[in-house]
């Protein structure tokens, strides 16, 4: 039986804490029902109550893209490119550069969509396919996580 402490499983902790030794991980969060646990590398272990609500001075950006997200359901995955890995996205090459594609642009499979920076490393995301872009679906010097819609190709 787990151990409790002011309602806390204790053993929880401790086999998220094994995870992170086992993988390499600096942080790993599980949430169940009203409570959400965080054990991280950095610091100590963060108990917070869930729901946790947004502060007030929260970007719209973060809103807007949630709301958007169950219209990318609904559309064919195959045209869906999503993101490889987390990062920050850039649609140019360079700052003032005029950027890779844009609404309507026809693409070759394999030409590069625009770049996911991650770990100070420029990554090129190419077009899984040729076609139409209809829509972009990502800010440019913004975070994107792991399989967040970027580009839909027609």
């Amino acid at each position: 039986m787990a151990e409790k402490k002011s309602g806390i499983d204790q053993t929880l902790i401790r086999d998220l804490a094994n995870i992170l030794n086992d993988t390499d991980l600096t942080e790993i969060e599980v949430e169940n029902d009203d409570l959400r646990i965080r054990v991280s590398r950095a610091g100590t272990p963060q108990y917070v109550q869930a729901p946790v609500a947004a502060p007030a001075f929260a970007t719209a950006a973060p809103v807007a893209a949630a709301a958007a997200a169950p219209l990318v359901a609904a559309r064919n995955p195959d045209n869906v490119v999503t993101a490889p890995m987390v990062g920050t996205v850039y649609m140019s090459a360079a700052p003032g550069a005029s950027a890779f594609i844009e609404v309507g642009s026809t693409v070759k499979e394999g030409q590069t969509l625009l770049i996911i920076e991650a770990m100070k490393t420029m990554n090129q995301i190419p077009a899984p396919r040729s076609g139409k872009v209809t829509e972009i679906l990502v800010q440019d010097a913004r975070p994107v996580e792991y399989g967040e819609a970027l580009v839909v190709i027609e």
